[in-house]
């Protein structure tokens, strides 16, 4: 990278340049530093689990990058939950893409995963879904074997399509992935611990990683054995669910790296935590008005949290004489 030198133009004021931060250069969609090379790097060069907090918007993506993690998920149920429904795909594929752009360019160094569903379709459709994933800046998209209309993997009323749908579903995403002049890590999903058992579970994630999905997910294993065994089974990056109430065991980061996992999401942190804190301001509102000051955090911190001196610090470089 170099540093923009700005030419003072006859007759008009020249243009700050005394603390210009390197240029970033138009990106290679396949070249070393493309969000699905970083992420692949990430995996590569890992030191223990990865810690995987799961966004819904452009801000608690900011935040996740914020306090320091290395990688978030855009998740399907928080972006629902955020459009005012629950997670049983009554949110569109373009909802779900304009959501991907926004939380893209809110971010600056960390990678993304995105949620894409069962693909919104048929496998050309799923081929659409991962292009347009992958142009918005995504490092990988997930996607699973539900039947249409998916839900979420903790509640009832699950369904999957058959084993050699699901296949057709992820060797589609990676066409996609390989044939498109833009690159994306495929992540593929399997539900079907809940409807058809571990075993075809684990087969399913097998045939995955065969077809050339580069991270499998067992979606609810029941047990720590279950988790065991999916981690001695099934080759190649493997993601686990934390949810707390959840239907797979709670667990600490060292004993998910001793199973085998790479990495670890944490789907409902920030949606559940966030609505519990803001419950609780408006029930005190309710009442009787009294501060909320202890559950928010304070002006200037806020407006860090939201960009502003991100903004000013922009605004400065620009300033004319």
């Amino acid at each position: 990278h170099g540093r923009r030198r700005v030419a003072k133009q006859r007759g008009q004021g020249s243009v700050s340049t005394s603390s210009s931060p390197e240029v970033r250069r138009p990106l290679d969609p396949r070249g070393p530093m493309s969000p699905a090379a970083r992420l692949r790097k990430l995996l590569t060069e890992r030191r223990g689990i990865l810690t995987m907090p799961c966004c819904y918007d452009g801000l608690t993506a900011r935040l996740v990058e914020r306090m320091g993690f290395e990688l978030t998920f855009m998740t399907g149920f928080g972006v629902s939950a955020a459009h005012g429904f629950p997670d049983c795909q009554l949110v569109s594929y373009q909802e779900m893409l304009d959501t991907a752009f926004q939380i893209c360019g809110s971010l600056q160094r960390i990678c993304c995963i995105g949620d894409g569903d069962t693909g919104y379709g048929n496998a050309v459709n799923v081929k659409r879904t991962v292009r347009g994933y992958a142009q918005a800046g995504m490092a990988c998209i997930m996607i699973e074997d539900q039947v249409a209309p998916k839900r979420c993997g903790h509640t009832k009323g699950k369904a999957v399509v058959s084993r050699a749908e699901a296949i057709a579903r992820i060797h589609a995403a990676c066409h996609a992935r390989d044939e498109g002049p833009w690159d994306i890590c495929i992540l593929a999903r399997t539900d079907a611990r809940a409807t058809e058992g571990l075993e075809e579970a684990l087969e399913r994630c097998k045939a995955f990683a065969e077809a050339g999905a580069e991270i499998t997910f067992l979606e609810a294993p029941l047990s720590e054995e279950e988790m065991k065994r999916y981690c001695r089974e099934v080759p190649g990056y493997k993601l686990v669910n934390m949810l707390p109430s959840g239907k797979t065991p709670m667990l600490s980061h060292k004993r998910l790296e001793d199973m085998g996992f790479t990495i670890a999401a944490y789907p409902l942190t920030l949606l559940s935590s966030g609505l519990k804190a803001q419950e609780a301001a408006l029930r005190r509102l309710l009442a009787d008005g009294s501060s909320t000051s202890d559950l928010e955090l304070d002006f200037e911190t806020l407006k860090d949290v939201v960009g502003f001196n991100d903004y000013y610090r922009e605004e400065d470089r620009y300033k004319t004489s």
